[in-house]
């Protein structure tokens, strides 16, 4: 495999994808789409690099099949969310700023898609691994994929159940995962990744999979992550939300702290 076609591929996919995307907010003023193509195109890009990869035939397929599920799972609920809440906060309010023009947006899409060159570089890794069949690293993948991914989808399910009350709309969620960590989502987003390194031991490119743990905990921790998500939650929560703050850990589930 040749890797810079291989990230060509999955670079020329991905930016097709949100320019459609791009269009589609600008009919519908919603740039919540940004998010559901953003973890399809990875899992088209997972399946890419199993298919483009000079690797043993067992991490290839095992790659595919969880970039494939974990992308699925979470783009579904990405769309779900968007059809039922409307347009997320944070791009509501840069609405405010940037205006419904077309440049800055579209920049803004095609951004998100050099993005998922950059954590497809795990995939890479994964995909030029020649060890195979069921060793340790493998197992270990696999229960860490399943425990992020159903960690993350719990998370989701009791934030979705929580909005879905109108009485509480403009609380903050403190139900199961919510009470242990800010953003329990996200802990099991960037957990996630560490599937990937593991599949990745024994590749010659297996230094590449920690890119993923690394780039999402940046990204996460001070990027586009928690930083924006608990502006808005300011702005729409108010001190309710700097009382969760000094109560909740934001990132790390632990025990609440008793606070007045």
């Amino acid at each position: 495999m040749n890797i810079a076609v291989a990230l060509l591929v999955v670079w020329v996919v991905a930016a097709l994808l949100q320019a459609a995307g791009w269009v589609w907010q600008q009919r519908r003023r919603n740039a919540g789409i940004v998010d559901v193509i953003w973890a399809g195109g990875l899992g088209v890009a997972a399946v890419l690099m199993a298919i483009l990869g000079n690797g043993a035939l067992w991490p290839r397929i095992t790659l595919a099949a969880l970039g494939g599920a974990w992308s699925l799972r979470l783009t579904l609920h990405l769309w779900r969310r968007m059809g039922s809440e409307g347009e997320d906060g944070r791009y509501a309010y840069l609405r405010t700023i940037w205006g419904d023009g077309g440049t800055r947006w579209f920049a803004f899409f095609q951004a998100q898609a050099f993005l998922v060159v950059l954590f497809a570089l795990p995939f890479l890794a994964v995909a030029r691994n020649p060890q195979d069949g069921l060793t340790p690293w493998w197992i270990a993948a696999v229960m860490v994929w399943l425990g992020s991914v159903v960690g993350e989808a719990v998370a989701d399910a009791q934030l979705a159940r929580f909005r879905r009350d109108p009485a509480r709309r403009d609380r903050v969620c403190r139900d199961g995962l919510w009470r242990y960590s800010r953003h329990p989502n996200y802990f099991f987003e960037w957990l996630h990744w560490f599937a990937y390194a593991l599949l990745a031991v024994g590749s010659p490119l297996a230094w590449l999979a920690w890119c993923g743990p690394l780039l999402m905990y940046v990204f996460l921790r001070w990027l586009s992550g928690i930083p924006f998500t608990e502006m808005q939650a300011l702005r729409s929560r108010g001190d309710d939300y700097r009382h969760y703050q000094r109560t909740t850990p934001m990132f790390f589930p632990w025990f609440p702290r008793r606070f007045p």
